[in-house]
């Protein structure tokens, strides 16, 4: 810690009321006599005097001040930057390959969707085209079926209608031959039939 003149000075004289006779008068505040003969009154930094030493200080100063920015400040700004730069340009190169990663996923899913899609509608296709032919089939039997039970019905059909036509000429040859004995007496059973038959044409 740098101590001035002065300072010393106040610390020796501090709280004394002692002054000396060629010195002049005593600062009452700080106790610190003022030197008669020797001051001028001017501003110390515009004390023509010292410029010389002012400006040397100056320079040492500005230098010293220049050398900490150029070699200690500078480089680490420069790095922080320079590791910022590094740091976004990862991010931006992360962010884009994520980027290019998830529409290559939405690509693939949108692409393995139309594949399931088509698969389905395909299956489905062959599934309807599956069932028609079997419902195909099936009514097919169905009917064939259904014209053999008809082909059989219509043959019991004609055999009953010929035996009821054959019991139908009997009975009425029976028939005819009772009333006929009954009006006139017997006749033949060529005559009644033969009478049967003219009346059924």
């Amino acid at each position: 810690m740098f101590v001035t003149a002065a300072y010393a000075q106040s610390t020796t004289t501090e709280g004394t009321e002692t002054h000396d006779a060629a010195a002049g008068e005593v600062h009452t505040e700080t106790g610190v006599a003022h030197e008669g003969g020797h001051g001028s009154g001017v501003f110390p930094p515009f004390d023509q005097s010292t410029f010389a030493s002012q400006l040397l200080w100056l320079a040492i100063s500005f230098g010293l001040f220049y050398v900490l920015i150029s070699k200690v400040i500078l480089p680490r700004i420069g790095g922080i930057l320079e590791a910022r730069s590094g740091t976004i340009a990862r991010d931006l190169d992360d962010a884009a390959r994520s980027k290019a990663e998830a529409d290559a996923a939405i690509a693939a899913y949108e692409q393995d969707l139309a594949a399931a899609k088509a698969k389905g509608n395909a299956i489905a296709g062959e599934a309807r085209e599956a069932a028609k032919a079997k419902a195909a089939a099936e009514r097919a039997a169905v009917e064939a079926e259904l014209n053999d039970k008809i082909t059989a019905a219509e043959v019991r059909i004609a055999d009953i209608k010929a035996k009821a036509l054959a019991d139908v000429g009997a009975i009425a040859e029976e028939t005819a031959a009772a009333v006929v004995e009954q009006l006139i007496g017997k006749a033949s059973k060529a005559e009644i039939a033969a009478a049967v038959k003219a009346t059924a044409k």
